[in-house]
């Protein structure tokens, strides 16, 4: 594995990541960031293939957890019930249980109130020379998060400084100062929210607290502590990335020169997607610890085991898979060894022999379909039978490969478990 350094802090990285990033993805396979001290993937089929593959998970069983340090209890208290960190059925039931308050239709009634307000904080620019940022960008969602919340909009510098303080753990830059600033300001944050939540307990009014409250699935609700991390999680995952896209969009469209058709109604949805794409708000995620829920190694590798379980496709899957199913005759000689018995150890030779004589066919019956795939990489083996659906499935090309494949395998699978003791038998 290629090991690269880059300070994720240096001012030049910052302004621009991409030729990093690029000189990365040239090497074509995962590198080792010294600086963040793991191993990283920077093209886009490992990364998809990350994000999508159901067999991860993203809690840590609490036997591998690491111990919360005591000085950030108050900060991972928070983190314990945030989506973003919850499996199902955990995450399905909370996902359900906020989309119940947390509706299209009540987002669609706050475009009015958008639409205003953008034009107030415009015409509130006191010079032709401004900074975006702060006079636009980062009230523009925080003010709009009040209002949704129902928490009055003079909370709202309050609002932004435990969100800026508490985003601070996430940043590379972070330190034992910028620890403490989050750990205060998350105490802060959920002292206000919970006594917040009181008030709607007992004055309901139409905003998302108060539907938070009332919203019900399958006879279940929210808990308190539960509604105050998923309405923290709305404004500091809602107001950081508004603030970055804003910024990087105005920039972008700035020093690309991109027309002014392409900000027209009818053009403008896909300018911002675009936009998204080409500079997007968070550029890093960390999938550790990841865990695997289920066996994959027929096509993955695990680098490194450790604190961060990081994955690779390796692109030999199905060689691995051949590799790792062909070392089972080497437990039937040693368990007809360990007898100290010599018709066991005849017994184990024997068993071991009708094992490889069904190991050979079954090696065949996969490699036929590695040559018509051309890769032995089980994940392109698996996209290129999806383009049909069922009928682009291989069982299909190769119809004799597959029946010899399914006959040595239950052959393998069904006899094993007999051929010692009835070759031992026999010899007896």
């Amino acid at each position: 594995m290629h090991i690269l350094e880059q300070s994720p802090t240096d001012y030049t990285f910052v302004q621009n990541p991409y030729p990093f990033y690029e000189s990365a993805r040239r090497l074509q396979q995962p590198v080792f960031w010294r600086d963040y001290n793991m191993a990283s993937f920077f093209d886009h089929q490992s990364v998809m293939s990350l994000l999508k593959d159901r067999r991860f998970g993203r809690e840590c069983p609490k036997d591998l957890a690491q111990p919360t340090p005591k000085h950030l209890a108050p900060f991972y208290k928070l983190e314990a019930n945030s989506m973003l960190e919850l499996e199902p059925p955990r995450h399905s039931r909370l996902r359900g249980l906020v989309l119940r308050a947390f509706t299209s239709r009540r987002i669609a009634s706050l475009e009015p109130e958008i639409k205003q307000l953008c034009h107030s904080l415009i015409d509130d620019f006191k010079t032709s020379e401004i900074d975006l940022l702060e006079a636009y960008a980062k009230p523009l969602p925080v003010i709009i998060i009040a209002r949704l919340l129902g928490v009055p909009e003079s909370m709202a510098d309050e609002l932004l400084r435990w969100s800026n303080d508490m985003v601070m753990m996430y940043q590379a830059r972070r330190s034992k100062t910028l620890e403490a600033r989050a750990v205060a300001a998350s105490k802060a944050f959920s002292d206000f929210m919970r006594s917040y939540i009181e008030e709607r307990r007992t004055r309901p009014a139409d905003d998302l607290i108060t539907h938070l409250i009332v919203a019900e699935e399958n006879g279940q609700r929210l808990t308190t502590d539960e509604m105050i991390t998923t309405c923290i999680l709305l404004l500091n995952a809602g107001h950081e990335a508004t603030v970055h896209t804003l910024g990087n969009g105005v920039k972008t469209l700035l020093e690309t020169g991109v027309p002014a058709s392409c900000l027209a109604p009818e053009h403008i949805d896909g300018t911002v997607e675009e936009i998204l794409r080409y500079d997007p708000p968070l550029h890093m995620f960390t999938l550790g610890p990841i865990l695997v829920v289920v066996p994959v190694i027929v096509s993955w590798l695990i680098i490194p085991f450790g604190q961060n379980l990081l994955i690779s496709n390796v692109g030999v899957g199905i060689f691995l898979w051949i590799s790792f199913s062909s070392v089972q005759p080497i437990g039937l000689l040693m368990s007809g060894y360990a007898s100290n018995n010599k018709y066991s150890l005849l017994g184990g030779l024997r068993a071991a022999a009708q094992s490889i004589s069904y190991e050979i066919p079954l090696a065949l019956a996969v490699l036929a379909i590695v040559m018509m795939s051309n890769s032995l990489s089980t994940v392109d083996i698996v996209n290129q039978q999806t383009g049909a659906g069922i009928l682009s499935w291989n069982i299909w090309r190769q119809p004799v490969g597959f029946l010899i494949f399914w006959i040595c395998a239950l052959a393998e699978c069904e006899r094993l478990p007999f051929d010692l003791p009835e070759a031992e038998e026999e010899l007896v």
